[in-house]
């Protein structure tokens, strides 16, 4: 099956920053001032997993394919072409072929090819090429990627996969050089796309540039963007209702601050979506006591979602088990299946079950666990934390916080050089093959817990090759429950935010469905 594909016109809906302004209207130059919560721990997307990095650093790349940046909801009749033109299904699906766009350079004027492709899933697909590969379970289904002429690049696939498409899709997916080092990559980036890299100061402020050779004429309108770094919260909301940024930093509003900024600043246009992120508890299952079972399932069970949810969201945030929950999200368990799992019920039983459990372990309120909560230090981060650290109690757990800087943060999850941590894990795409290969299967680096079930590894693989969508979403539901049971990685609920923009800002899309897919900035301009 051949797809062919144009750009698809602007999509106005109430998630966006765009205009039905005839093209005439789009004013260029400018420069667009975000605000940034932390220092991105560098600017290599493919060895990063946050958002952090992908928001500021996404304009500096193209895809082979990209979810269309004008349609709210990603999916996979939202993929449009981007350094690819075409694509094509062969030997039954184990073959994806990507006709490539002639005529690209990267920004220190190179010619882009085929090659370039066949050198990043070298990449990916390498055990050490990479500082670290935090999305390697993506890709477990790749054999190898070969440039078989100079704008033709094939996927041999082991199975077919019909979610593969949109995981290249992701802004976690850009095409890197081949002539620029890995490690180069995560200072002085050099890609494809509409802005260049001028500056990169840690805790201070990341700056781009237009990049006036991009290979879509006309674009981009504004002349940079410039992400200044302010780590507290308060100070971000003040400084934007005060009118010294165009853009609050996209996830960055909680529903209560919402209420604020449109109370002090009533003509911020703000949108307040699904964030694909969901709170969770990771345990380290190889350090003692938590290499018991039943103090690991004690935790899950004290667990009380639904306050969680009332604090930090007003009750906007959702239950829900590893994927994204309905309506918003296509895979995740409906209400009926997840309140049969146990913990989703009634908090007071649960929590008896947990003490019976704490005690069978030793535990008890004369001889209560001592621990350390760690988490990143930013605020969606630490005010689950605080909450968590107070429903422990209820178990005789007694913790202390730990917070720890985003850059630090990562690199001790990744080495599981933790006890205890309440983390966010986000989603880049709404797909089992995200969710599950990249949090849950064996050996995979963002699989911080060290959950590890040869028997549902096998469960991850049928249901990837599964093209029957209603036998698919039987068999994800199944897997979901069974995570959960397991207590593989509690999920304490799943999160919204709201980002908001100042009424001149025009041409973006703040995408419903995932936060880290819609930063091109290709489009944007600024109408004053």
């Amino acid at each position: 099956m051949v797809r062919n594909m144009c750009l698809a016109l602007i999509c106005v809906t109430a998630a966006s920053v765009t205009t039905t302004s005839a093209a005439w209207a789009q004013k260029s130059g400018g420069v667009l001032k975000i605000q940034h919560m932390d220092t991105p721990p560098s600017a290599s997307i493919h060895e990063e997993a946050t958002v952090s990095v992908a928001v500021p650093f996404m304009a500096l790349y193209n895809n082979l394919v990209i979810f269309d940046q004008h349609v709210p909801k990603n999916s996979l009749d939202s993929i449009v072409p981007d350094l690819a033109t075409s694509w094509s299904t062969k030997e039954g699906g184990r073959k994806l072929v990507f006709e490539l766009r002639e005529g690209v350079k990267w920004h220190d004027g190179k010619p882009f090819t085929a090659k370039d492709v066949a050198c990043t899933f070298d990449l990916l697909l390498s055990p050490d090429k990479l500082r670290r590969n935090p999305r390697s379970a993506w890709y477990s289904n790749v054999e190898k990627v070969t440039a078989d002429a100079p704008f033709e690049a094939t996927f041999h696939l082991k199975h077919p996969q019909p979610s593969l498409l949109a995981l290249l899709a992701s802004g976690y997916s850009p095409i890197y050089p081949c002539h620029v080092p890995a490690a180069d990559m995560r200072r002085k980036p050099i890609g494809t796309g509409p802005f260049k890299l001028a500056e990169f100061k840690m805790n201070e402020s990341i700056k781009l540039v237009k990049n006036p050779a991009y290979w879509k004429k006309g674009r981009p309108y504004l002349d940079g963007i410039e992400y200044t770094i302010i780590p507290d919260r308060s100070t971000r909301m003040l400084s934007f209702v005060a009118g010294k940024f165009d853009m609050t930093f996209p996830t960055d509003v909680s529903v209560p601050l919402l209420k604020n900024v449109k109370n002090d600043a009533p003509q911020a246009q703000c949108t307040m979506r699904e964030t694909g992120v969901s709170t969770n508890l990771i345990v380290n299952r190889e350090v003692t006591p938590f290499d018991n079972p039943k103090i690991r399932r004690a935790m899950a069970l004290t667990l009380d979602r639904q306050s969680f949810i009332t604090i930090l969201s007003e009750g906007e945030g959702k239950m829900g088990g590893a994927l994204l929950p309905p309506p918003d999200g296509v895979w995740g368990l409906p209400p009926d299946k997840l309140k049969t799992i146990i913990g989703y019920g009634d908090v007071e039983k649960s929590r008896a079950e947990a003490r019976k459990l704490m005690k069978e372990a030793g535990y008890g309120p004369d001889n209560r666990l001592q621990l350390k909560v760690s988490t990143r230090n930013i605020a969606t981060f630490k005010d689950p934390a605080v909450i968590l650290i107070d429903q422990l109690k209820h178990i005789w757990i007694d913790a202390e916080l730990e917070v720890i800087d985003t850059a630090v943060y990562y690199n001790r999850v990744f080495k599981k050089d933790y006890v205890v941590a309440l983390n966010l894990t986000g989603s880049a795409v709404d797909d089992p093959d995200v969710t599950l290969f990249e949090g849950y299967a064996c050996g995979s680096l963002r699989n911080y817990n060290n959950y590890c079930d040869a028997e549902m590894t096998k469960l991850f693989e049928e249901q990837s090759r599964e093209t029957d969508r209603k036998k698919r979403h039987e068999l994800v539901w199944e897997i979901d429950r069974r995570l959960q049971e397991d207590i593989a990685r509690p999920i304490i609920s799943h999160g919204r935010a709201a980002g908001c923009w100042q009424p001149y800002v025009k041409g973006v899309t703040f995408h419903s469905n995932s936060i880290y897919n819609g930063w091109r900035f290709e489009d944007a301009w600024l109408d004053k």
